[in-house]
């Protein structure tokens, strides 16, 4: 397990807004990397337990949980866990990336360009090796999927199946990419949620709450905006994954870092 440390700060809430009873967190996109995900999941119970004790926290996940990072299988496996929990009222979004997944374990012929978004690396954390031409035919598409099939625990892919769309907890509403601008939040595509980007990103209000979303990322830092919060620091690539409490004393955002 590689040496993980906490980055701590403080930020004011968003003017007038409101979270609810229960201790609010939120853990940005994993992308396999457990380690950092195991750090902020120890954050978190620690936190809420000091905080509120005898209270479960909520805790919502953003989504990409898979692909591109190193444990893949690991991270779902504790994301299995961690839904059965009583200790804490886990909401687990679904990202793109968790899409595609599916999309490959049920028609892999059609969709084996998941295998180049980070797919091979998924396949790895199984003890499953990809193959090696860059684009397989469908026999050989179809032989991968099944040996994934093989290996693949059953609570992983129920876990796929009941991921989440949207997560509103008072003035919050929490999403893997982002939401339509002008459309209602009831009336929001799938698609939207989970694939959204500049139309949202560069709105000035996209929603009637903040919106706290993962999906898109440029730096290691998160993104505080009146109108939405971004938890995605590319945590494959940065080395930085990130969280956020919400309660009535403002913003905590805690980065879970490879070394110090």
């Amino acid at each position: 397990m590689a040496l993980i440390t906490l980055r701590h700060e403080r930020h004011a809430a968003p003017a007038g807004a409101r979270a609810g009873d229960r201790p609010l967190y939120a853990i940005g996109d994993v992308h396999g990397c457990y380690d950092h995900l195991h750090a902020l999941l120890a954050w978190v119970a620690r936190d809420a337990a000091e905080r509120s004790p005898g209270v479960a926290p909520v805790l919502v996940l953003l989504g990409d949980y898979v692909d591109r990072g190193p444990d893949s299988a690991k991270v779902l496996a504790a994301l299995a866990w961690l839904a059965r929990s009583a200790a804490i009222t886990a909401r687990l979004l679904e990202g793109n990336h968790e899409a595609m997944f599916r999309l490959f374990m049920e028609r892999p012929a059609a969709h084996g360009q998941w295998l180049r978004y980070g797919g091979s690396e998924t396949l790895r954390s199984y003890g499953v090796e990809p193959p090696a031409e860059e684009a397989p035919d469908a026999a050989a598409l179809t032989a991968l999927r099944d040996r994934l099939f093989d290996v693949m625990p059953v609570a992983h892919f129920r876990l796929l199946e009941r991921l989440e769309s949207m997560v509103r907890v008072g003035d919050y509403t929490f999403v893997h990419a982002g939401v339509r601008p002008g459309v209602s939040l009831r009336a929001q595509q799938r698609d939207d949620l989970l694939w959204i980007r500049d139309d949202f990103l560069e709105h000035p209000r996209p929603a009637e709450t903040i919106v706290v979303h993962g999906h898109t990322w440029a730096s290691e830092r998160p993104v505080l905006l009146p109108h939405r919060i971004g938890l995605d620091t590319g945590a494959y690539e940065t080395g930085v994954l990130t969280a956020l409490r919400i309660d009535r004393d403002g913003l905590a955002i805690v980065q879970a870092v490879v070394g110090g």
